[in-house]
C-alpha cells in the first residue's frame, strides 16, 4: 500500500494536468517512402484467447487485448466481461499463440470515480521495469492509471488521469479507449472522444511522465467517415506505431448497422490522419467474428506487425457479441519496420 503523503501528492499532480491544452506534433518518424503504401492482412483461422466457463468474470466476453512483451513474456490484459461488468484480466504467452490465463487483475471500484460498470479497455506500456496500464473507468467514461511492478499486484491512483472536455467540446460526454506510445521522450495518447451528439472520433494527448496530460488543442485527429463508409457510425480503439517514415493507426470503425471492422490510417507528424482505401480494412471471415472485428493490440517486427484484436458473431457497439481474441498479420511493402 502506498503512505498516504505519496497518494497525495500524486493525486495533486492529477489535479493539475487536467484539462490542460496545447499545441503539438510527434517527432518525425523519418524520410517517408515515396508512393502510396501497400499493406496486406494475413489473419489466424480461430481465436487464440476464448471466453471462459460459466460464472467467471470473462464467461461472456473477451475482447480488448492490450498485449505487452517484457523479458521474453508476452502479457495481455485484456477485458472479459461476466454479463454485468468489465473487469480487466492477465494472460500470459511464450508466443502470443498460447496463452494461460491468471484470472482477474482490476474490476471497478464502487463508491468511486470508477462506478461499477468498468474497468477495463486498456492500454499498457512498461516503464523504467514497471507496468503501466491505462483504463477505462466511471460514468462518464474517463481513463485512469494503474501501476504494478509484476502485473498481478496493481496500485491504481485516486483520480483519472484524463478528464472529459468543458462544455460543447468534441469530448465532452466521454474519453476512453486508451492507446500509448513513447517518442522523443515523451508519451502520446491516443483515445476516443465523444460529444453531446454521441459521435465518436479520435484525439491525442501529450505528457512528460504518464500522468499529467495535455491534449491537443485542435482535437479530434480522426472524424468519422462519410456516409455508406465502413466507419461512418463511429471511431474507436486506436493503435499506433512508426514504420517507413510515418506513424501508422489501426482503428475499429462502425457502420449504421453497428457491424465493426478495422481500418488503417496514415500520418507524417501524429497528427494530420488520412485513411488508407477501403481495400485494407479488415473485416471478419469467419463464424466466430463474422459482425465484430475491433480493439487492436499491435506489436512491430521485423517481418511484419502481429495484430491482436477482438472478434464476435453479434452486431453490438459494446457487449455481449460472444467475444473472442483473434490474431493477424499486417504486412507494410518493404517498409523498414521499428517501434
Amino acid at each position: 500500500m502506498r503512505h498516504r503523503a505519496a497518494v497525495a501528492v500524486v493525486g495533486a499532480l492529477v489535479a493539475v494536468g487536467c484539462g490542460r491544452y496545447r499545441d503539438f506534433r510527434l517527432p518525425p518518424p523519418g524520410t517517408p517512402a515515396p508512393g502510396e503504401p501497400a499493406v496486406a492482412w494475413e489473419v489466424r483461422p480461430d481465436p487464440v484467447l476464448r471466453r471462459g466457463a460459466p460464472g467467471e468474470f470473462d464467461a461472456v466476453d473477451v475482447l480488448n487485448p492490450a498485449v505487452v512483451r517484457h523479458q521474453g513474456l508476452y502479457y495481455n490484459l485484456y477485458s472479459g466481461f461476466d454479463g454485468a461488468t468489465w473487469h480487466t484480466g492477465l494472460a500470459t504467452s511464450p508466443d502470443g499463440i498460447s496463452w494461460t490465463k491468471h484470472g482477474r487483475m482490476l474490476s471497478p471500484d464502487e463508491g468511486t470515480w470508477e462506478g461499477s460498470y468498468i474497468a477495463a479497455n486498456g492500454a499498457v506500456e512498461v516503464v523504467d521495469g514497471e507496468f503501466y496500464y491505462w483504463y477505462q473507468a466511471g460514468d462518464p467514461p474517463r481513463i485512469g492509471l494503474a501501476r504494478s511492478p509484476d502485473a498481478r499486484a496493481w496500485r491504481k491512483l485516486p483520480q483519472p488521469v484524463l478528464e472529459t472536455g468543458p462544455r460543447g467540446a468534441w469530448d465532452e460526454r466521454g474519453v476512453a479507449d486508451p492507446w500509448v506510445i513513447r517518442a522523443g521522450g515523451k508519451f502520446y495518447m491516443f483515445f476516443l472522444g465523444q460529444d453531446r451528439a454521441r459521435r465518436q472520433r479520435l484525439g491525442v494527448a501529450e505528457s512528460d511522465d504518464g500522468v499529467r496530460w495535455w491534449k491537443l488543442r485542435s482535437n479530434p485527429v480522426l472524424e468519422v467517415g462519410p456516409p455508406g463508409a465502413f466507419d461512418e457510425n463511429g471511431l474507436g480503439e486506436p493503435a499506433v506505431w512508426a514504420a517507413g517514415g510515418r506513424y501508422w493507426m489501426l482503428y475499429t470503425g462502425r457502420d449504421r448497422q453497428e457491424i465493426r471492422r478495422i481500418g488503417v490510417a496514415v500520418s507524417e507528424d501524429g497528427v494530420n490522419w488520412r485513411r488508407l482505401g477501403p481495400e485494407t480494412v479488415l473485416a471478419g471471415g469467419e463464424p466466430w467474428n463474422a459482425k465484430v472485428v475491433c480493439d487492436p493490440s499491435i506489436e512491430v517486427t521485423p517481418e511484419g506487425v502481429r495484430v491482436w484484436f477482438g472478434g464476435g458473431d453479434i452486431a453490438h457497439p459494446a457487449e455481449n457479441i460472444h467475444g473472442q481474441i483473434g490474431l493477424a498479420w499486417l504486412k507494410i511493402g518493404n517498409a523498414t519496420l521499428t517501434k
